[in-house]
């Protein structure tokens, strides 16, 4: 089996809802880590053989496969094929783990992989409108994210405070992260359109860096009336623009074009979980993914668990013994936002930039997704 590496990961910035990426089509914006990774790494488009990209709402202008569209778009011609996925919350990872797959096949030398979602040009949910009545024969109840997250705090007796506390800390985690400089590498600026003027989006736009537990405990719950559970707008992911994506190749190919990698992914999975809790899939994926690799937990260096809702992450820690100090230690989607189809890429982005950094070894990035899965992915620095 072959080795696939990762020669370079970027993302855009995250626009805030009906922020500085309101008049920007989705496919221009996931053109535009295409584009940066060609001027990054220098090469020519024929090299891509395939460009997959998660997108969770594959309808209105995030349709007509935005995977083949977005290279067109980055000026490669005609001669890249893409491809569009939709593992809900898990499609930009996924993406990377198909793209991986490929690569140690030895089916494709040279892909890139990632995901989009515009969510303020397409709205969360407006691909769906319900579930069959046959599903009811199955299952006996369809729940929504939040009353999950809502489950799943109660099961593991968390506090309004428990989950205010992992918010507070994500947005600090971003700030001293984005002050340091360690997102410079990583997040490129995208020159577009705003209101008929040129402008250049170079700053996530969603976190709140200046948010602490009173400015949380005033704030309305989401998903139940108050003093009956724990979510809120502060504690849950922040509904954004953007995308990312990886350049991704087979260690032979990488070398006879004398690219560096980063990284490579040692291992991925996916499981199905209970569809009413629905987000606690990041637990089983990330035992799935440790017993098949030929790590254990201690081993791993650092982690992201998408901040999908504190609770999720809460419970993963609990279930998974891993520390607080090892996990999203960048911040995560409550400061940053979680852009659907592009998250899953923008974590192994995180990661991998990270473990550089730091001269660390091994990360492990995982995610709950809705109808109840999980992915997960090991990438080992090189």
């Amino acid at each position: 089996m072959k080795t696939a590496v990762v020669v370079d990961a970027v993302r855009t910035p995250f626009g805030k809802r009906d922020g500085s990426f309101r008049d920007t089509h989705p496919q221009d914006l996931a053109a535009a880590p295409l584009e940066a990774l060609e001027k990054r790494n220098d090469f020519a488009p024929e090299t891509i053989e395939d460009v997959i990209y998660g997108c969770v709402t594959p309808i209105d202008e995030q349709g007509l496969n935005i995977g083949r569209l977005a290279p067109m778009v980055a000026g490669w011609g005609d001669v890249v094929p893409g491809v569009q996925l939709n593992r809900m919350c898990g499609s930009g990872q996924q993406a990377v783990n198909f793209a991986a797959a490929n690569l140690m096949a030895g089916q494709h030398d040279v892909l890139i992989a990632g995901g989009v979602e515009h969510m303020t040009r397409v709205p969360m949910g407006s691909d769906g409108d319900g579930v069959t009545d046959t599903y009811f024969e199955h299952f006996d109840e369809l729940t929504t994210q939040g009353e999950g997250a809502e489950r799943i705090a109660e099961e593991y007796d968390l506090s309004r405070r428990d989950v205010d506390e992992i918010a507070v800390d994500s947005q600090r985690r971003w700030a001293d992260a984005w002050a340091d400089g360690r997102y410079d590498d990583q997040v490129v600026p995208v020159e577009t359109e705003l209101e008929g003027e040129t402008v250049v989006v170079d700053e996530d736009e969603h976190p709140r860096p200046e948010t602490d537990l009173e400015t949380l405990s005033n704030l309305p719950l989401s998903f139940r009336d108050e003093g009956e559970g724990v979510h809120h707008a502060g504690n849950s992911s922040g509904i954004v623009d953007g995308s990312a994506a990886l350049l991704l190749a087979s260690e032979e190919a990488a070398e006879r074009r004398g690219w560096e990698p980063m990284a490579r992914i040692v291992q991925t999975e996916v499981v199905g979980v209970d569809p009413v809790t629905m987000l606690k899939g990041p637990t089983p994926a990330t035992e799935r993914v440790i017993e098949n690799s030929e790590y254990e937990l201690a081993d791993v260096d650092l982690f992201e668990v998408n901040e999908a809702f504190a609770s999720v992450v809460a419970a993963w820690l609990e279930e998974t013994g891993v520390s607080w100090e090892r996990t999203n230690v960048n911040g995560g989607a409550i400061a940053h936002g979680h852009p659907l189809g592009a998250t899953g890429a923008a974590l192994l982005t995180k990661l991998v930039h990270e473990l550089e950094r730091t001269d660390q070894d091994t990360a492990l990035s995982t995610m709950c997704i809705g109808f109840g899965q999980g992915v997960a992915t090991i990438v080992e620095r090189l």
